[in-house]
């Protein structure tokens, strides 16, 4: 929406985040420390109703802007930090960067322990204080890092941090290591999962995904038996539900040796799963057909390949349907036996609330078309939202769409790609729908990078700023360069460039050069999470001067994503005095280099530490850029990490240090548990490592 240096918005709702917008911030900083406030429970968004006002401003507060808080003295800015803190509220990666700078620049970085950990992986790593190293790691490794996407350099800053605090890289990890480490585990290789200590399980479960390898590694350790769980033979139902989404990757080869009833029992509750919506459907699919190829060779009654495809399992009914175990008891084959027609349609949606397998989803959509030749009517389109993927254009175009719920049901679920969203939009609009603003937000910023350029220009520029500020970061740049077009029309009645920008924001993706000089000159102070997702052939465009000017007060953050592919690229077309200009090391083979420093820090220190053991010349390691940054901006300095590539070789062959690596605790121990636990081991190993 906004960046620190915007001086107000436009119409009537984003009148009200600016001067009104300081008022609020106050009004709420007041509210968080009235005695009323203190005695009431904390929790944000999740708080009871006891707190009306409270609760309906943790709102609010997820619309936080930096231009507001930026007036704010420093006593008052950290009043609304430790308010962010203690009501939970999430913010986004562009909001985090820029208050993150306001906080740096104010000196509130020592005050970390009061602030949302989110917050704590922006902040300037190089201003962390050794005696601080262990609590600060911990606290900003409770984050969600994935917010760091778009800043590679900064959460290859914060891997360092973490390695600093453990002494060096070295390949057994402890659960006091663990503890610390947090999500940064999910960047670890295959081989330091399975020689971890085995509460590395806590670890993964806050991994959005897992690579083949990971996937493998954590496969290895569970049939070890070093594991809570014990070998997969001894494997209960608690624990099993312990593992969470981890127990998606399971192996068939690990789910034969789990003891049957076990087993069912714990399929039945990850159907319960499904169907209250609390786990993905890729998932889920992944888990099934896991375990059912695993159950398949004991199922004697399944027909053998070439038998035909006559009903052995009986005829599905309505009471069939209704039990969990229906997958485990009908294949694919089975189901396209032995479900009628007239069972289908009178079923369909709690045959679909099953998490079917894509052969299975076949067999019901030929059945479907079967039943109806003519088109799937509107009633039952609302129920096929898994099925929607399978669909081509041509089949689409059968359909009567008159509704927006339809729409909505069609398009609010994962399943749909490009080629049906187009479609399913088009069906609604040649039957006199509209697409509004509630429509917008309801399926989703990135749907609108699947809709035609002509539908986007059917799009009313007054409902295009209801639907306010959406995410159209995945969108391809031919998609990101129509959707500007149309959000440079939708709002450019506003009365200044001052209040233009926080609506276009999100939209720049496809700003053209002179949009971008434009900004520029209007001192809109470009948070780093919007300037990389800008395009990347324009920014080859833009001058030193520009970039500095456009970024403003956040240029400095363009150390945290140099390696990030449309500033790496645009780097390396400026020459060396370019490169001093903005602060930045002239040796663009690394992808995260030293800016400059009045003296070295903890983290240099390590760094010259870490190249002497490895036999390699120390003379370059954390020296100073040729170039500074302006003295009157106070451009945050970042902080010295390896090389990416030399930073592996050391993980790999150069540990340097044994010392943290705690024994093992022998014997079972429930999952749950583990956090306590490595919390303990913190705390020890912290008392060991005072002086980091």
């Amino acid at each position: 929406m906004t960046s620190t240096r915007c001086h107000s918005t436009t119409g009537p709702r984003a009148g009200a985040l600016v001067r009104p917008g300081l008022a609020l911030l106050l009004s709420l900083i007041a509210h968080s420390s009235s005695p009323q406030a203190n005695s009431s429970p904390q929790g944000g968004l999740d708080a009871q109703g006891t707190d009306p006002w409270a609760r309906a401003n943790s709102v609010l507060l997820q619309d936080f802007w930096c231009q507001p808080a930026s007036q704010l003295p420093r006593e008052q800015l950290s009043a609304l930090i430790r308010n962010l803190a203690s009501k939970r509220v999430p913010l986004k990666a562009w909001q985090l960067s820029c208050l993150a700078n306001l906080a740096g620049r104010l000196g509130l970085q020592d005050d970390f322990a009061l602030h949302p950990p989110d917050l704590l992986l922006f902040y300037n790593l190089s201003q962390v204080r050794a005696a601080d190293c262990w609590a600060f790691t911990h606290r900003a490794t409770q984050g969600d890092t994935e917010l760091l996407a778009n800043l590679p350099d900064q959460r290859a800053a914060l891997q360092h941090t973490a390695w600093t605090c453990l002494g060096g890289p070295h390949l057994q990890l402890s659960a006091s290591d663990l503890g610390l480490l947090g999500a940064l585990v999910c960047d670890m290789d295959a081989a330091s999962i399975v020689t971890a200590d085995p509460s590395v399980l806590q670890n993964l479960l806050r991994c959005p995904r897992l690579t083949i390898a990971q996937k493998a590694a954590l496969n290895t350790l569970l049939a070890s038996g070093r594991t809570v769980l014990g070998p997969p033979s001894s494997w209960n139902l608690e624990g099993l539900k312990a593992l969470g989404p981890l127990a998606t990757y399971v192996i068939p080869h690990l789910w034969e040796q789990v003891q049957e009833a076990v087993a069912l029992d714990f399929f039945r509750s990850m159907v319960a799963t499904c169907r209250a919506g609390r786990l993905r459907q890729s998932d889920v699919r992944r888990f099934v057909t896991n375990f059912l190829e695993s159950m398949s060779p004991s199922m004697s009654s399944r027909p053998k390949r070439g038998t035909g495809r006559s009903c052995i399992r009986g005829n599905i009914t309505a009471a069939t349907l209704q039990d969990d175990l229906f997958l485990v008891h009908y294949d694919c084959m089975q189901l396209e036996a032995c479900l009628g027609r007239p069972v289908l349609r009178a079923n369909l949606n709690p045959l679909l609330q099953h998490p079917l397998p894509a052969e299975c989803q076949r067999v019901i959509k030929a059945k479907l078309t079967q039943i109806y030749p003519g088109g799937i009517p509107e009633d039952q389109l609302r129920l096929i939202t898994s099925l929607v993927y399978l669909y081509s254009h041509a089949e689409i175009s059968q359909w009567n769409i008159t509704s927006r719920d339809t729409v909505m049901a069609l398009l609010a679920s994962d399943v749909a790609l490009e080629n049906q969203t187009e479609a399913v939009l088009q069906k609604f609009l040649d039957h006199n729908g509209t697409v509004t603003g509630a429509l917008l937000v309801a399926i989703g910023g990135s749907r609108l990078c699947w809709m035609s350029p002509r539908q986007i220009q059917a799009i009313r520029p007054s409902e295009f700023r209801l639907a306010g500020a959406l995410d159209i970061s995945s969108c391809p740049q031919s998609r990101k360069n129509v959707l500007f077009a149309k959000a440079r029309e939708a709002f450019s009645s506003t009365r200044s460039t001052d209040e233009y920008y926080p609506y276009i924001r999100p939209y720049l993706g496809g700003a053209s050069v002179d949009e971008l000089r434009h900004l520029a000159q209007a001192n809109v102070s470009m948070d780093i999470d919007t300037f990389t997702n800008l395009n990347p052939s324009v920014l080859q465009s833009l001058s030193v001067g520009n970039v500095t000017t456009l970024l403003g007060q956040n240029v400095g953050d363009l150390q945290k994503a140099r390696s990030h592919p449309t500033i790496s690229s645009w780097l390396r077309s400026l020459n060396r005095s370019a490169l001093q200009e903005l602060g930045l090391d002239t040796n663009l083979s690394s992808p995260t280099p030293a800016l400059a420093t009045s003296e070295p820090s903890w983290a240099t220190h390590l760094a010259l530490h870490l190249a002497h053991s490895s036999g390699l010349p120390d003379s370059n390691v954390g020296a100073p850029a040729s170039g500074s940054l302006p003295v009157h901006q106070r451009y945050p300095l970042l902080v010295v990490v390896l090389p990416s590539s030399l930073l592996w070789l050391l993980l790999c062959w150069a540990p340097l240090s044994s010392g943290g690596t705690e024994q093992r605790a022998s014997g079972p121990q429930p999952l749950q548990a583990s956090l306590s636990q490595n919390d303990q081991a913190q705390e020890h190993h912290k008392q060991e490592k005072q002086s980091c």
